[in-house]
C-alpha cells in the first residue's frame, strides 16, 4: 500500500509550470513557422508597395553685406538690418505661404508627372521626355489624370476618363475653381508634339526636352492639382538653425521624387535671396522716388529764373551790373544755400511727423540724408520702423497668433515715440540755425537795397536762379547716389551648400524594420495563442503536471493509437506502443513482487470519466501477458457502457452479468480470441443494478474460480470518477492501474484519486498516461515509454506506427461504417 501523508501540497495548482510552458510551446512548433511565413509575406508585400522616401538639404548662411561705396562722407546710407534679427525672420518666410506660392508658381509644381508602375503611379518630375506648357489664364482639368501615350516621334495620343457630363476644372491664373460641361464618357485625341491644345478644359502644349530618350510607345499621366493644396504641403518645409552657428540655416524636404526636392530647395533660396535684395533696395527706390518728384517741381522753378535772367539781360550792359553786384551775389547765394537746407531739413521732420501720426505703412520712407540729416538717432530709428513694417506685411501670410501681431505692433509704436522724441529735439536745433541763417540773410538784404535799382533787380534774379540751381544740382547728385547704392546692394543670403542628387538620402521605407517587426509579430502572436491555451487547458499535458500533483507513482507513458484497432500489440508486436506496455508489464512484475503476491495475479484498471483509453491499455496489457505465454483473461465488469466485446469480435449477449445473476456458468460465459492463452469475459447485456451485482457473493465466487485458471486477470471497470463500481472491485485486485489521457484528463481529477487513496478506497495505485504525443521532439516514435523509440536509432528494431492523413480518417469514419 503506497503510504501518502500530506496531499495539500500537490492541490496547490496556481504555481506557474515553466517547463510545461516551454514543452507546450515547442509542441507547436509549426505555428510559429506558419506565423513567421505569413507576417514575413504581408511585410514582403507591404515594402514592394511603398514607394522610396528620399530627404534632401541646403544650406544657406546669413552675413550683413556692407557696401565698399560707404564711406564716412557718402551722403545716404541704407542697411537692412543685422545678422542676429534676420535669421528668424529668413526661417519665417521660408515656411511662409506667400514665398511658398512664389516657388511653386516659378517651377509649376501644381503639375505632376506620374507613371504607372507594377504596384503603384511613381512620380516622375524631371526623368519625362517632355514638359506640358499650360496656358494658365485658361482652364484646365482637375483631379482627373490626363493618360499620355507616344504614338510616333512626333504624334501623342491623350485620353482622359471622365464621369459625368462636367468636369471640374481650375484656372491658375485667377487661382479658381469652377465646372464645365463635357460630352461623352472617355475623350480620346491625337496631337503633334508642340500642337496648340484648346479644349474647354485643357489648355497647353506638350514639348519636348533637348536630348529625349527612346519615348515612342511609353505611357505617362499628367494631372493637375489644386495650387493652395500645393503651396500647403511645402510649407511643411524643415528649417533648422544651427545651434553652434546662428547664422547657418539648413532647409530639408523629404518626398518620393529627388529631381523634384533638389529644384525646390534651390528656388526657395533664389527667390528668398531676391526677395531680401529687393526688400534691401525698397530705401533706396523710396528715396529716388521722392528725389524724381523735387526733381520735376524744380525743373519749373530754374526755367522761369532762366527766362527772368534772359528778359533782364536784353539791352542791358550786364557786365557793368554784374561787377558792382558779384560781391552781393556771392554771399546771398551762399546764405540762400544755407537757408535752404535748414528748410529742406525742418520740412523732412514736419512730413516725418505727420506721417508717423497719420499713417500705418512706414515702409516707404524716404532716407533722411536726401534732406542732408546726418543725426544718427534719426536713421537709425527711421531704418527700424521700415524694417518693422517690412516684416509685419510678411507677417499676414505666415502667423495667425494675435499675440506675434500684438508684440511687433508694441514694437512698432515703441520706435515710432522714439523716433518722434528724436525728430522734436533735431528740429529745435535746426530752427535755431534757420533763424541764425535768416538774420544773415537780412543783414545782406539790408546791405544790397543801397543799391541802385537796377542792380538790386539783377542781384534778385540771380539769387533766384543760383538758388533754383544749387537746390537742382543737390538733388541730382543725391540720385546719382542713391542709384550706385542700389546698384551696389549685395544679398545677406549666400548659398554654402546647394541642394543636388549625388546619390543616397534614402530614408524609407524602412524595410529591415518592417521585417524585423514581422519576425517579432509572427513568434509573439502564436506564443500568446500558447500562452492563452496553456492556461485555458486545465488537461494534463505531460508527465510532469502529474509529477507536480501527486505522488502516486507514474509506471508508464503509452503513446497515440493511430491504428483502427485497439489490438495495437498484437498487429504490430515490434512498434515502439508494443514496448511501452511490455514496460508497463516489467513494472508491474516489480510491484506484485514488492507485495509478495503469488500465483493468480489481479489487475485492475479505471479511469476518472469515459474516453481516456482505459479499455484500450486493459487489452494491450492483457495482450503483452498473453504473449508471454501467461493464460490470461480480461474480465469486462463496465456493466453500463461494455465496449471490450467489439475489440475481439465476439458477441456480448452472455457475460459477466449472466452468471452473476446465475443464468449461466463461467464456461458459458468465457470467450476464446485469436490471441493465444488469452481469454476474454465481456460484460454480458447491461443489467438495472450493476452496483448491486458487483457486491454480490457471485462476484466473489466468480474471482475465485478464475483465480484457479489464469495466470493474470485483467479487470476493465467503469471510471472511478462516475461510478463507484471499481471502488467496489478494488478488493479483487492486487494493484489497480489509473489510467489518464494527455489533453482529456483534467488536473481536477488527480486531485479526486488523491482523496480517494489517501481514504483507503483505492490502493496500490499507479498511473499510466496514454495517448501521449511529445510534439516538441523530432523522430518516428519518439516519447512512447521510457526511453523507447530513439528516433533514427531504432530503425530495424521498432514498426513504425505513423498516423494517418487527415483525408483517410475521414473516409473511414465516413465510409468504412
Amino acid at each position: 500500500m503506497i503510504d501518502i501523508k500530506d496531499f495539500s501540497f500537490f492541490e496547490n495548482q496556481n504555481n506557474f509550470d515553466f517547463k510545461g510552458f516551454l514543452i507546450k510551446t515547442g509542441s507547436y512548433w509549426k505555428w510559429f513557422v506558419l506565423g513567421l511565413i505569413v507576417c514575413l509575406t504581408i511585410a514582403h508585400q507591404v515594402n514592394i508597395r511603398k514607394q522610396k522616401i528620399y530627404s534632401l538639404e541646403t544650406t544657406l548662411a546669413l552675413k550683413e553685406q556692407d557696401n565698399p561705396l560707404f564711406t564716412s562722407n557718402t551722403s545716404l546710407t541704407f542697411n537692412w538690418g543685422g545678422t542676429s534679427d534676420q535669421v528668424q525672420n529668413v526661417a519665417t518666410t521660408l515656411k511662409s505661404r506667400s514665398h511658398n506660392e512664389l516657388v511653386v508658381d516659378k517651377l509649376q509644381f501644381y503639375i505632376d508627372y506620374l507613371q504607372d508602375k507594377e504596384y503603384f503611379t511613381q512620380d516622375v518630375y524631371g526623368s519625362t521626355p517632355f514638359v506640358v506648357d499650360i496656358d494658365k489664364s485658361k482652364n484646365q482639368i482637375y483631379q482627373i489624370p490626363i493618360g499620355i501615350k507616344f504614338l510616333s516621334p512626333t504624334v501623342y495620343e491623350i485620353k482622359i476618363k471622365l464621369n459625368g457630363s462636367s468636369v471640374p476644372v481650375v484656372n491658375y491664373a485667377q487661382n479658381t475653381k469652377n465646372t464645365t460641361a463635357v460630352a461623352g464618357s472617355t475623350i480620346v485625341k491625337s496631337y503633334r508634339i508642340g500642337q496648340q491644345v484648346s479644349l474647354p478644359f485643357l489648355n497647353w502644349k506638350l514639348n519636348l526636352k533637348e536630348f529625349p530618350e527612346n519615348y515612342t510607345g511609353k505611357e505617362y499621366i499628367v494631372a493637375f492639382n489644386s495650387f493652395n493644396d500645393v503651396v500647403s504641403k511645402y510649407k511643411n518645409v524643415k528649417v533648422i538653425i544651427d545651434e553652434k552657428a546662428g547664422s547657418i540655416i539648413k532647409l530639408s524636404l523629404e518626398g518620393t521624387n529627388k529631381a523634384r526636392i533638389v529644384d525646390y530647395l534651390n528656388e526657395t533660396v533664389n527667390t528668398l535671396i531676391k526677395r531680401q535684395l529687393d526688400s534691401k533696395n525698397l530705401f533706396a527706390e523710396n528715396t529716388i522716388k521722392f528725389i524724381d518728384t523735387t526733381l520735376a517741381n524744380m525743373e519749373q522753378d530754374l526755367k522761369k529764373a532762366n527766362n527772368d535772367l534772359k528778359e533782364f539781360s536784353r539791352n542791358k550792359n550786364i557786365a557793368e551790373i554784374e561787377k558792382e553786384g558779384s560781391s552781393f551775389q556771392l554771399q546771398i547765394k551762399e546764405l540762400d544755400m544755407l537757408k535752404d537746407e535748414v528748410d529742406r531739413k525742418i520740412n523732412y521732420y514736419n512730413n516725418l511727423s505727420n506721417y508717423l501720426r497719420s499713417s500705418t505703412d512706414y515702409s516707404k520712407l524716404p532716407a533722411p540724408s536726401i534732406a542732408g540729416i546726418e543725426d544718427p538717432n534719426i536713421m537709425s530709428n527711421v531704418k527700424k520702423i521700415i524694417e518693422l513694417s517690412i516684416r509685419r506685411s510678411e507677417m499676414v501670410y505666415t502667423v495667425k497668433s494675435d499675440m506675434m501681431y500684438g508684440n511687433i505692433d508694441n514694437e512698432i509704436s515703441s520706435v515710432k515715440r522714439v523716433l518722434l522724441e528724436n525728430i522734436n529735439t533735431a528740429k529745435a536745433a535746426v530752427q535755431f540755425e534757420a533763424n541764425q541763417v535768416q538774420r544773415k540773410i537780412d543783414l545782406a538784404e539790408n546791405q544790397i537795397s543801397k543799391l541802385p535799382e537796377d542792380k538790386q533787380e539783377y542781384v534778385k534774379i540771380m539769387r533766384k536762379y543760383d538758388l533754383s540751381n544749387g537746390i537742382y544740382e543737390t538733388y541730382l547728385q543725391k540720385r546719382s547716389e542713391a542709384e550706385i547704392v542700389k546698384a551696389a546692394n549685395l544679398s545677406d543670403i549666400q548659398f554654402i551648400d546647394p541642394a543636388k542628387d549625388i546619390g543616397g538620402g534614402l530614408i524609407g521605407p524602412r524595410t529591415s524594420v518592417n521585417y524585423v517587426i514581422a519576425i517579432f509579430l509572427g513568434l509573439i502572436i502564436p506564443l500568446m495563442i500558447v500562452f492563452l491555451i496553456f492556461f485555458i487547458n486545465s488537461s494534463i499535458q505531460n508527465t510532469d503536471d502529474i509529477s507536480s500533483m501527486t505522488q502516486i507513482p507514474l509506471i508508464g507513458v503509452v503513446g497515440m493509437n493511430h491504428a483502427d484497432s485497439n489490438l495495437a500489440v498484437f498487429e504490430k508486436p515490434k512498434s515502439a506502443m508494443s514496448e511501452s506496455f511490455r514496460a508497463i508489464r516489467s513494472s508491474l512484475q516489480f510491484l506484485y513482487k514488492k507485495q509478495n503476491v503469488s500465483g493468480t495475479k489481479t489487475l485492475m484498471l479505471t479511469s476518472s470519466v469515459s474516453g481516456e483509453g482505459k479499455t484500450f491499455c486493459s487489452v494491450n496489457i492483457a495482450t503483452v501477458f498473453a504473449l508471454s505465454e501467461k493464460k490470461t483473461i480480461i474480465v469486462g465488469l463496465d456493466l453500463r457502457k461494455p465496449k471490450i466485446f467489439d475489440d475481439f469480435k465476439v458477441k456480448n449477449d452472455l457475460g459477466v452479468v449472466n452468471y452473476l445473476i446465475g443464468q449461466k456458468s463461467l464456461d458459458e460465459v468465457i470467450h476464446t480470441t485469436k490471441i493465444p492463452y488469452l481469454d476474454v469475459l465481456t460484460s454480458g447485456p447491461i443489467p438495472p443494478n450493476p452496483s448491486e451485482l458487483i457486491m454480490g457473493e457471485s462476484m466473489t465466487e466468480m474471482m475465485d474460480e478464475l483465480k484457479k485458471r489464469y495466470d493474470y486477470i485483467i479487470l476493465d471497470t467503469p471510471p472511478v470518477g462516475l461510478v463507484t463500481d471499481a471502488v467496489e472491485l478494488s478488493q479483487f485486485a492486487d494493484v489497480t492501474l489509473y489510467i489518464t489521457r494527455q489533453n482529456f484528463t483534467k488536473k481536477e481529477m488527480i486531485n479526486l484519486l488523491n482523496n480517494r487513496v489517501k481514504r483507503d478506497e483505492l490502493s496500490n495505485v499507479s498511473i499510466v498516461l496514454n495517448g501521449y504525443q511529445n510534439k516538441a521532439k523530432y523522430g518516428a516514435g519518439y516519447g512512447y515509454g521510457y526511453g523507447y523509440g530513439y528516433g533514427a536509432y531504432s530503425n530495424g528494431y521498432h514498426e513504425e506506427d505513423k498516423p494517418k492523413p487527415i483525408l483517410m480518417k475521414w473516409y473511414d469514419k465516413f465510409f468504412k461504417k
